[in-house]
């Protein structure tokens, strides 16, 4: 009897660190405009035509740039992270973080790079025609 308190004991406790666990990163999307104060993700494209900045010198762990959310809003984001390798070339960009003081301040970002099979998949259409 006392065996069966215990592994139901054990199998509560798993559960509920299981689930505090996974809802430690729920953060929904959103645009920099809802990010206001919560904690929310970001969908955007790279604003190619700002600078970008990133001095690994004085601060490793600090990379700004210019993004566009899925509404054309541009905001600037702080990336609270080394610049990641091959940066300039995403074709979509999602942050994680929330907005303060007009700048999204990002501790977590998705980059999503353009498919090395585009190129062929081109060739392969044009000739077919």
């Amino acid at each position: 009897m006392k065996r069966e308190y215990i592994i139901a004991v054990l199998l509560i406790l798993v559960g509920v660190f299981v689930f505090l666990n996974a809802s430690k990163d729920v953060s929904t999307y959103a645009t920099f405009h809802e990010a206001y104060g919560n904690r929310v993700k970001v969908v955007g494209t790279l604003s190619k035509d700002k600078p970008m900045k990133y001095d690994p010198e004085k601060n490793p762990n600090e990379f700004s740039f210019f993004m566009k959310d899925s509404k054309n809003v541009e905001k600037t984001v702080l990336l609270l992270q080394p610049k990641p390798q091959d940066f300039e070339l995403s074709e979509q960009i999602v942050v994680t973080g929330k907005m303060k003081n007009d700048v999204f301040e990002a501790d977590e970002i998705l980059m999503k790079c353009p498919s090395k099979y585009k190129d062929e998949e081109i060739a392969v259409k044009t000739n077919t025609n």
